[in-house]
């Protein structure tokens, strides 16, 4: 038999990608993709291990073009032959490509199954030994992933694979186990505020997408724990599900996200959801996060990319609103949050233009915070809601241009958000950086009625483990506004101003001669009593024993 040809599709359109591995019988004519990639870069990187015959490429893509693909595998492997697919009619535009040997090139617009078919077999006629390869080709009868891959994307299988795939799945009851895996945002809190820094001063490119090397790492990354998740899924149903089916679908997109498809019987459905339960117990707090959701059951294959659809969408929203959450499981209902009340846009901009901006934002900051906690919240309409009150405000306060430049570069970063806190975190900044444009909010501590309320708790529970985390979910603010408004209207920082009222009410005690200063350290608020000292130090320039002989000194 002859060997087959292997090929590596590279566009970024994950449609076209999708297409050319699914619309063509590619196996039944000895040929077999072997992977993808979405720009130049990621097809370069691997190379080395797919080690493809033909490459398929588009031309114009992301982070590294078709044309300098091109030139770096003619230079590199030379005898790995290229196929040029593009949108572009020009021919000069893709003249380069020609000298750098590309064996082939299709438009778009008039590419064909059968076109691009023939189009393969003429180039496989100029690789030594794959020449004459054909349906009698090892690949012939294709495997279980590759006819679930196709179903999975929604095309129906001629009547033989279909009644193959149904031999080797058995059982009356399918489930659809999904996973993403998700690299850590570097700079975090950083990175959101520079990113509105750099929308305020239309300087769109420091909002950043990844460049070449961050998103080669990053697949790589991706591939590694996949392959990580797939062993610990695979050990854990080998305990726990006696007698089920299961095959891992190849080609998932975006990449860190993959589906396993479960086939058992019914009767051990229970066993399934325990098992995926300690799956996601084992798997917590691994150093590359991970996502995991169960669908509902289903009972026939015809339904695999609806309910692909469906948990896809709901892997996505989980990830959004609930990123600490591990395991979503479509059969277990969260409890409801309280829907809130519907925004009153109009009482925001009446406050907007009497400037008064702590009550504004106040209010603005409980209600994202109540949708941010909604079980059921719509992603879309989140980013949606953040985007129309940033129009707004930037309305409001048209008489600052850089408001006005840097809006379309927000809409972006908060569209781009991966999770409702960063979204609320550039809502936050943007904000913050208003009232200090503005410079209309008053400077005195009890100069609003959100900063008076503060003060007063603090004034209150000073003695308590007090934090600004633990304060911001007292008020329903976030952390990082709550920490601005602070630093805003008030002379000192939280953690300042906490501790000045905690040394103060300390050299009261002090004064009052009656407890011992270990106690005192406790009864303010410091569980550490040396820590304590220091603290008191600083803020009054003596220890505290020495501030009590002070006292009794003076009297």
């Amino acid at each position: 038999m002859n060997q087959i040809c292997k090929v590596l599709i590279v566009d970024d359109e994950i449609l076209v990608r999708q297409g050319i591995k699914y619309v063509l019988d590619c196996e039944q004519e000895g040929f077999q993709i072997v992977g993808e990639a979405a720009n130049g870069r990621e097809a370069l990187n691997s190379l080395l291990t797919l080690q493809p015959h033909i490459i398929i490429t588009d031309i114009v893509m992301p982070v590294m073009d078709g044309e300098e693909l091109t030139r770096l595998v003619k230079r590199d492997y030379p005898d790995t032959e290229v196929i040029v697919l593009s949108s572009f009619s020009e021919f000069h535009y893709v003249r380069s490509t020609f000298q750098h040997g590309v064996a082939d090139y299709i438009l778009k617009p008039k590419l064909e199954a059968g076109a691009l078919l023939q189009v393969l077999k003429k180039t496989r006629e100029r690789i030594p030994g794959l020449s004459g390869g054909g349906p009698q080709a090892e690949t012939a009868a294709q495997p279980l992933d590759t006819l679930l891959g196709r179903m999975l994307a929604g095309y129906r299988l001629p009547p033989e694979s279909e009644a193959d795939v149904k031999r080797q799945l058995p059982h009356n009851c399918f489930a659809l186990l999904g996973w993403e895996t998700l690299q850590p945002v570097p700079g975090g809190e950083a990175l959101n505020r520079s990113s509105v820094n750099a929308a305020m001063t239309n300087n769109a490119t420091s909002l950043g997408g990844n460049n070449a090397a961050t998103s080669s790492n990053a697949r790589t990354a991706y591939d590694a724990a996949s392959a990580t998740v797939t062993t610990a899924i695979t050990g854990e149903l080998d305990r726990s599900v006696p007698g089920r089916v299961q095959c891992v679908i190849p080609g998932t997109e975006p990449p860190g996200t993959a589906f396993m498809l479960v086939n058992l019987e019914e009767a051990h459905w229970p066993e399934l959801l325990e098992a995926v339960h300690r799956l996601a117990d084992t798997l917590t707090g691994q150093e590359v996060e991970l996502r995991l959701t169960l669908s509902r059951s289903f009972s026939s294959l015809s339904e695999l990319a609806a309910i692909r659809q469906e948990s896809y969408a709901r892997l996505q929203q989980h990830r959004f609103f609930r990123p600490d959450q591990v395991l979503l499981v479509q059969v277990e209902r969260p409890e409801w949050e309280t829907p809130p009340p519907k925004f009153n846009l109009t009482t925001f901009t009446e406050q907007l233009k009497r400037q008064q901006l702590e009550e504004a934002f106040g209010d603005l900051h409980q209600h994202v915070d109540a949708l941010s906690r909604q079980n059921d919240g719509d992603v879309y309409q989140f980013k949606s809601f953040l985007g129309n009150i940033i129009f707004n405000i930037t309305n409001q306060f048209s008489h600052l241009p850089e408001l006005e430049e840097g809006k379309y570069s927000l809409f972006r970063a908060i569209d781009e958000a991966g999770t409702a806190e960063q979204a609320m975190q550039i809502l936050d900044h943007y904000l913050t950086r208003i009232m200090e444009l503005t410079s209309s909010a008053t400077s005195a501590p009890g100069g609003n009625a959100n900063m008076a309320k503060l003060l007063q708790y603090i004034e209150e529970h000073y003695a308590e483990p007090l934090t600004l985390t633990e304060l911001a979910r007292h008020f329903h603010f976030n952390p990082s506004y709550l920490s601005s408004l602070f630093t805003t209207h008030n002379r000192e920082g939280f953690k300042e101003h906490l501790n000045t009222v905690r040394t103060g009410k300390a050299a009261e005690l002090l004064r009052a001669g009656e407890a011992p200063i270990a106690e005192i350290s406790s009864m303010v608020g410091y569980g550490d009593h040396s820590y304590f000292c220091k603290v008191f130090k600083k803020y009054t320039g003596l220890s505290p024993s020495g501030y009590r002989r002070q006292h009794y000194g003076q009297e």
